[in-house]
């Protein structure tokens, strides 16, 4: 099995291809070379296909452009899902992660300011700069789900859907320019990739190969928990509560299981492509086929819920596999957090939910 992961990983990019156990330093540059750089470059091209596809529909209204629109949101949230646990840097910097996807939102008070907007025509939501200016729960994914399929979204199909949908195509141009400014900022000569690839004692961020390693372990460990506990939990059942099914991101669109999906991938690549947990050493050499493993069990779960959101939670099938993928969930968690970082002599410091 080992020498199978080593396999995959090669194929994933050469930083980690010449040793079974490597060091820090190829661990950061894969993770930056091989990974989050390619991941963000999908996520910017897709939001420029949705933000062309936005402009399309307002321009010449109708439903086979409602459609298309329809479909490249998809794509974007599909990209988006693969960088969202991505929170250092650039993600965290501005604002972006909640200006892009305000969740959750509890006590529904980016909707109601959304639903606002709609009902006054406020022409600020139509210019990006004021757009820019307003509540970041107005302003990306969240805000266009419900100009896209919440009440009222079929007027997108018509004339009678003109404010709506310029509404709609200044968010779709503020996720494009986010996306952009992601690409620039990890790019950028002297910036975060540079500092994780080449730590030195001198910077403010990344000052040893160990604090980069300590990142990287944490935004997986850090990023399961937040798919568990605010994107998963809130809306299965439980023992003492009923399935809320409303409560899951991105239910107007059918996407919360592409959002969910993505969220995994983008985390077990990462865990993968960068080679992190072959830099445990012989000591625990079986951990890396272990956390690979129950990412499979995480994906073998999100394959068996097909249908929408609602329905999944009401199906006996269906709603134990969410349930199991919440207890996989925290048993990667613990491994990636607990067990890989204990294995690798790290801390991954406390987690990005604490105090919530």
């Amino acid at each position: 099995m080992r020498k199978m992961l080593v396999a995959m990983i090669m194929l994933g990019g050469a930083g980690v291809a010449q040793a079974e156990v490597v060091t820090p330093q190829a661990v950061s540059h894969a993770a930056v070379v091989d990974v989050i750089r390619p991941d963000m470059l999908a996520f910017e091209t897709a939001s420029r296909g949705l933000d062309s596809a936005m402009q399309a529909l307002c321009l010449a209204p109708s439903a086979d452009g409602a459609d298309i629109v329809a479909q490249e949101f998809a794509q974007v949230v599909a990209a988006y899902g693969r960088i969202d646990f991505l929170r250092i840097g650039p993600l965290l910097e501005d604002n972006r992660a909640d200006r892009l996807f305000f969740w959750p939102d509890r006590r529904s008070i980016g909707l109601k300011q959304v639903q606002a907007i709609l009902a006054k025509q406020d022409p600020l939501a139509t210019d990006l700069e004021t757009l820019q200016a307003k509540s970041v729960a107005t302003q990306g994914l969240g805000a266009l789900e419900f100009v896209l399929f919440g009440t009222g979204s079929e007027s997108l199909t018509d004339a009678a859907g003109a404010f709506r949908c310029a509404y709609g195509q200044t968010i779709t141009a503020n996720i494009a320019q986010i996306a952009g400014d992601l690409i620039i900022s990890w790019y950028l000569p002297g910036g975060i990739a540079d500092h994780l690839q080449d730590p030195q004692p001198n910077y403010s961020d990344y000052r040893t190969p160990t604090e980069a390693m300590e990142a990287l372990v944490g935004l997986v460990s850090h990023g399961l928990e937040a798919m568990r506990d605010k994107k998963l939990v809130p809306f299965i059942a439980t023992e003492n509560d009923t399935a809320k099914p409303k409560l899951a991101p991105l239910w107007r669109s059918g996407l919360t299981m592409t959002l969910l999906r993505a969220n995994v991938d983008g985390m077990r690549e990462l865990v993968t492509g960068s080679g992190m947990a072959l830099a445990e050493g012989p000591a625990a050499q079986g951990l890396g086929d272990s956390i690979d493993f129950e990412f499979r069990n995480a994906i073998r779960a999100l394959d068996l819920v097909t249908l929408p959101v609602d329905q999944a939670v009401a199906d006996s099938q269906q709603a134990s596999a969410l349930s199991y993928l919440a207890l996989v969930a925290g048993s990667l968690q613990s491994m990636v957090g607990e067990q890989l970082s204990a294995a690798l002599g790290l801390s991954v410091g406390f987690s990005s939910l604490d105090g919530d």
